[in-house]
Formats: C-alpha cells, structure tokens, sequence
C-alpha cells in the first residue's frame, strides 16, 4: 500500500512490548496530511494502531497531522514559517510553470523550495562548502534562525499545543 504504513506498522510493534515493559501510558504519533489529507491520514493510522495493539490499547494515542490549509507536511509549514528573504528558493515557482506537463508533486517542490531555501538563500558561502553538514535540515533547524516558530501560524500553534499536551504528566497544568 503505502511505504509509510509498513514503517508505522514495525514502529508499532517494538512500541508495544516496550509499553508493557517501560509503562509508557501515552505515545503521539505525527505524519504528514500529503495530498490525502487530514481525515484520509488519520483514518490509516488509527486502522494500524488497531490492527497492532487492538481496538481498545491499553496506551492512549494521540496523534497529529502536519498540515497547511488540510493538506501538505513539514516542509509546508517550515516554508510558511520563513524568516529569512528567499529570493533563490521563490525563483523555483517560475521554474515549476516552465515545466507544464513535467511539474513535480507539490510535496517534491515543497521539499525542494526547503533544501534551495536552507543552503542557497540561508548558508554563507564557506558553509556552502560542507553543505551536507551545514546546510541540512538539522543543522537548519538546531544552529540558525531561518524559522520564526513565534509566528502566529494557526497550523504552528496547533503543533505547538499538542506537544505540550503529550509532554504534560497526568494531574498537572
């Protein structure tokens, strides 16, 4: 079906014995809404959590869409989060037009705009020169501040809430 079904499927399936063994209560699961969407997403992994820990686990799943506007993934919303100018990456909107019939899926483009983003308008030249170490999404997203995550971004602030509700302990505010 999906590659990504047969990854959370085995994700589930360690999970479950280390639930037993370590009393884990509560796991969140995120994915990417893609061109599926939200409800679509959801519905696949609620099939696989049944299908590996049965209808009622004895773990509380909460799970969470990365999306913008009900559709897209990470790199959407990193892309609505920008903080730097863009001037390289924003030129890859004429050159998908140029393409016509060619056009790569919006979540290849998405990830493409992020990688042109992250080392062509965002890294220095010496540090063009270790891309790999300097440029990528780690280094992006630990050492520099090419996202504003204060942005008042309705899909940024639902991703912000559900971390801080999976990391909060029962009984606590």
């Amino acid at each position: 079906m999906f590659g990504w079904v047969g990854k959370l499927e085995n994700k589930l399936k360690s999970l479950r014995s280390q639930v037993k063994k370590d009393g884990i209560d509560k796991i969140g699961v995120i994915f990417d809404a893609d061109e599926v969407g939200i409800v679509a997403r959801r519905t696949l992994i609620k099939e696989q959590i049944a299908l590996v820990f049965g209808e009622n686990p004895d773990v509380v799943f909460s799970i969470f869409i990365l999306n913008v506007a009900g559709k897209g993934e990470l790199e959407t919303l990193l892309k609505a989060i920008k903080c730097k100018d863009s001037p390289m990456a924003d030129c890859l909107d004429a050159w998908q037009a140029c393409l016509q019939d060619n056009k790569l899926k919006q979540k290849d483009f998405d990830k493409f705009w992020i990688n042109i983003y992250q080392r062509y308008d965002c890294c220095s030249k010496d540090e063009k020169k270790q891309a790999a170490r300097k440029c990528s999404n780690e280094a992006s997203l630990k050492n520099k501040r090419i996202y504003d995550f204060d942005y008042d971004v309705p899909e940024l602030n639902k991703l912000k809430d559900f971390l801080m509700e999976l990391g909060r302990k029962e009984g606590t505010e």
